[in-house]
């Protein structure tokens, strides 16, 4: 059969047509869910409404409305096309035959206002290729159309809870269970993988009882356990309101909206909140989402899921692009912007054990420098010890890890998001660098992430083996010298010991 012959495929909704190139099958822009527009909008994912003959499936869909771009380098600007007809997903495939191949799904990141599953940072041939495996990306709804609260608000007539874009992840992975074994998959081996946000999605779905049984392994980037309580999201959905002129009752006024009003109102709400982040994230509604991540996986809600978690040295460095506040605050500014989001009795512990610990390490201990080590805790490292740990007490298989190779960029470090082109084989000489040594770091990588997708276990030949999470805390450390640690860092951890869950990501 020709190559051309294989690149028809028939899905639970209808054939598409993708198209073979360089020893891969891919198809582009396939529905997931039906476009939620119109009286969707707010709404779960519906189910896609099957058509006849064959879709064209060659060319990526529209991407999630969103304010500004998502661009970590030049090699990876490009302009998308945009709507809230944004539910499709992406194959890579070394082939449309009964081999089923593990498949990697990856959930892009973007602080869930911005990103895509088409970027260019994300495309699955490399993984593919390298690991004899299926790649599947996708969109999912992104700030107010996906992560707003308007359920109690509006009195149940708009029954948002605030996790619409958690909610479109799952259908994605419902479609993979569906149609991923005619694309040379395996609907029993599928590994979920994501950054930043993804990362902190893969918390969530941890955590989500609809996402059971739809993944048997994660691999959680630079995230875990960013999620807004309840009362938070009602009170965020309120004064987003007030910004929009709508009376929470005025449920016709509010679906009326124009997209561009509600993106605009977001960055108003950040504005008058001094939120350089993510201000709409997932809330732990008690429905869909019961309870904190790290709270459900101690409590069992990923059993029989292999977990892979890790961030990078100095997550805070690339926030530090947008948030200058971190960097530039001085002692007193310091202690008063920590006392604002943690326990204020416990700051000054944290703070000084911070500066004794970057003093030990022969770097800078200043206000600035500690601000900085302090945010990649809390958002990150923190909170994914302890999502590891929570796993790992339960009894399953936990692999962590440190990503220390720095951006050749100044001032940036092992930076947030610079791991991401190691992973994906889209490296770039301004951002995460280039040349024989980082070549050699990304082929480790992305053969560790191809075996813990094979197998559940990340070791293979180019790294050597990686143990298992344990009582001693082995991490990997990856970088220009790739090796075990035994709990590396570990003054810093002990010292956020007396801090709960609700205060971290």
């Amino acid at each position: 059969m020709k190559n051309s012959d294989k690149t028809v495929i028939t899905t639970k909704s209808g054939k598409i047509k993708g198209a073979f190139q360089d020893g891969l099958y891919i198809f582009k822009g396939i529905p997931y869910a039906a476009p939620p527009v119109g009286e969707f909008r707010w709404l779960p994912p519906q189910p896609v409404k099957p058509w006849k003959g064959i879709r064209q499936a060659q060319t990526f869909g529209t991407i999630a409305p969103q304010s500004g771009s998502l661009v970590l380098a030049p090699e990876y600007e490009i302009e998308e096309p945009q709507s809230e007809d944004c539910l499709y997903l992406n194959v890579w495939s070394p082939g449309t035959d009964d081999s089923r191949r593990p498949v990697l799904v990856w959930i892009h990141g973007g602080a869930f206002n911005r990103g895509s599953g088409s970027s260019p940072m994300y495309p699955g041939t490399t993984l593919a290729r390298r690991g004899n495996a299926v790649v599947v990306t996708f969109n999912y709804r992104l700030g107010p159309l996906g992560f707003l609260h308007l359920k109690k608000v509006t009195g149940g007539r708009i029954p948002a809870t605030g996790n619409e874009g958690l909610l479109d992840q799952i259908a994605a992975l419902r479609w993979v269970q569906d149609n991923i074994a005619s694309f040379g998959g395996d609907p029993d081996n599928v590994t979920i993988f994501g950054e930043s946000a993804g990362g902190m999605s893969i918390g969530c779905l941890l955590a989500m009882p609809q996402a059971r049984g739809l993944f048997h392994k994660a691999i959680l980037q630079s995230g875990s356990n960013t999620v807004k309580s309840l009362d938070k999201a009602i009170r965020l959905t309120e004064q987003y309101l007030g910004l929009l002129g709508v009376g929470a009752g005025d449920v016709r006024a509010l679906s009326s909206l124009t997209v561009e009003r509600l993106l605009s109102a977001q960055q108003e709400l950040s504005a008058k909140l001094n939120i350089k982040g993510s201000v709409l994230e997932p809330v732990v509604d008690g429905e869909t989402l019961p309870e904190l991540p790290i709270d459900a996986v101690r409590h069992g809600s990923a059993g029989k899921v292999a977990v892979m978690a890790g961030t990078n040295l100095e997550e805070a460095k690339f926030m530090d692009r947008t948030d200058r506040g971190l960097s530039k605050v001085d002692e007193a500014g310091l202690l008063q912007r920590w006392q604002r989001v943690l326990p204020a009795d416990l700051v000054p512990g944290l703070i000084e054990n911070c500066r004794q610990a970057l003093a030990k390490q022969g770097m800078p201990a200043g206000a600035p420098e500690i601000a900085l080590a302090l945010q990649t805790h809390r958002q990150f490292r923190i909170p994914a010890i302890r999502l590891v740990e929570a796993h790992h007490s339960q009894g399953q298989p936990d692999y962590t890890y440190l990503f220390t190779w720095k951006s050749p960029a100044p001032g940036l470090g092992a930076c947030h998001a610079v791991d991401i082109g190691f992973v994906f084989g889209t490296l770039s000489a301004s951002f995460s660098g280039t040349g024989p040594a980082a070549e050699k770091l990304a082929k480790i990588i992305q053969d560790a992430w191809l075996a813990f997708a094979h197998t559940g276990n990340p070791s293979c030949e180019s790294l050597g083996n990686w143990p298992q999470y344990s009582s001693r805390r082995e991490t990997m450390m990856l970088g220009e010298d790739c090796h075990v640690e035994e709990a590396p860092y570990d003054e810093e951890r002990r010292a956020w010991d007396p801090i709960p869950n609700m205060f971290l990501g």
